[in-house]
């Protein structure tokens, strides 16, 4: 009789989703730490944040031709071993640092695009549910370990909190590992109904709407605090607004994937439409500059809303608009790729503009045009059922 691993399944996701982000993006709390550490400057460190999404926009194409090959289970778990060896490798040393976090970055990449179709493969008719499930335990794990990470490096090292996430992609990694021996390999025929979609107008719209949701998102996280400080607004306050603008997204991975995955057509439309409004009126509103703290709040809380209700429904929309795992890999490979692409130099983009003209009102004037267009091409998506 075959053994049914199936009830590794759902734990192995929650797991995988929880590691999904933590390896790199608790590392920025504690940059002056590894910096004294190695012996250098803190700005020759500042790369370490870039890297990964540079990984993922020229990597993340990649996953689906090996899952073709390898299968999807199989090659979840290798990336998965590739990631837990290039988080330990990073406490050796300045160059093993860089690689280790080069590795971090295509594992992720290649877990980014090869989760949908790992829930669409094994679980169809959850896929806004369990979409829910890896969301949430992205954002918790992401809030918790930034919350504890300075904590634990006063309590151990920087070494040791390194260490500290790498057992955690250890522990995604056992309980993960049994889901291998119930492997979905691709059909080579399947490929062939794809065609190519660089040239399929819908899909090119997919990757507008997630490349300009991404580069929203990281240009928000990264800016919102600095544009409302030099509007004046306490340092403080900045980092208050900062906090809010990323637990912002829990309640919206708690819904969004369930709601876009159940609500008719019309109704769904409707509620990207309220969203799509709310980043419109967030992006439009940094044309004017207030001193207001309420102002701010308010602009952090609009934006902050619609990133954190449409990424979800961008990983929903992987799975609901094609037929077949492949298919989905192929979708979100491409759709990622190109939207990391622009989410990598976005944020660079738009303090060049401040440099360049003293102000925020063009490169605040860029990102309300970029939200106009990309909810554009999202209810151009909106109105195929499928895409492939």
């Amino acid at each position: 009789m075959k053994k049914d691993y199936s009830s590794f399944f759902v734990p192995g996701i929650i797991l995988v989703g929880a590691v999904l982000r933590i390896p790199f993006t608790t590392i920025p709390t504690v940059l002056s730490y590894v910096a004294d550490g190695l012996g250098v400057s803190v700005n020759s460190l500042g790369i370490l944040t870039s890297i990964p999404l540079i990984m993922f926009a020229f990597c993340s194409s990649l996953a689906p031709r090996l899952a073709d090959k390898f299968g999807l289970e199989k090659l979840f778990t290798m990336v998965l071993i590739a990631m837990f060896i290039g988080s330990s490798m990073r406490v050796i040393n300045l160059p093993s640092l860089y690689l280790g976090t080069m590795i971090i970055g295509v594992s992720i990449a290649m877990m980014n695009v090869l989760l949908p179709s790992v829930i669409l493969a094994n679980q169809p008719l959850r896929i806004g549910l369990l979409t829910t499930v890896y969301t949430t335990a992205m954002g918790l794990a992401s809030s918790v370990a930034s919350s504890v990470a300075v904590p634990i490096v006063k309590m151990t090292s920087w070494k040791g909190l390194i260490l500290l996430l790498s057992f955690l992609i250890l522990l995604a990694l056992v309980v993960w590992f049994p889901n291998t021996f119930h492997n979905h390999v691709t059909e080579k025929d399947e490929e062939a109904h794809v065609g190519s979609l660089w040239k399929n107008k819908r899909a090119l719209a997919l990757l507008v709407f997630g490349g300009l949701q991404s580069l929203l998102f990281y240009t928000g996280m990264t800016w919102l605090p600095t544009m409302a400080s030099q509007a004046g607004v306490s340092s403080e306050a900045a980092g208050i607004l900062a906090s809010i603008y990323s637990l912002i997204s829990l309640p919206f991975s708690l819904t969004i994937p369930t709601l876009a995955t159940n609500l008719s057509s019309k109704n769904r439309k409707i509620m990207l439409a309220i969203v799509s409004a709310c980043g419109i009126i967030g992006t439009g509103m940094l044309l004017f500059q207030s001193s207001n703290f309420v102002y701010w709040l308010l602009v952090n809380v609009l934006i902050g809303i619609a990133v954190s209700a449409l990424f979800p429904y961008l990983l929903v929309a992987f799975s609901m608009k094609s037929h077949t795992p492949s298919q989905t890999a192929q979708l979100s490979g491409m759709v990622q790729s190109g939207g990391y692409f622009l989410a990598a130099f976005g944020p660079t983009l738009f303090g060049y503009s401040f440099d360049l003209f003293g102000s925020w009102k063009v490169a605040a004037l860029c990102l309300f045009i970029c939200t106009i267009i990309m909810a554009v091409a999202l209810f151009y998506t909106e109105r195929f059922e499928k895409i492939l």
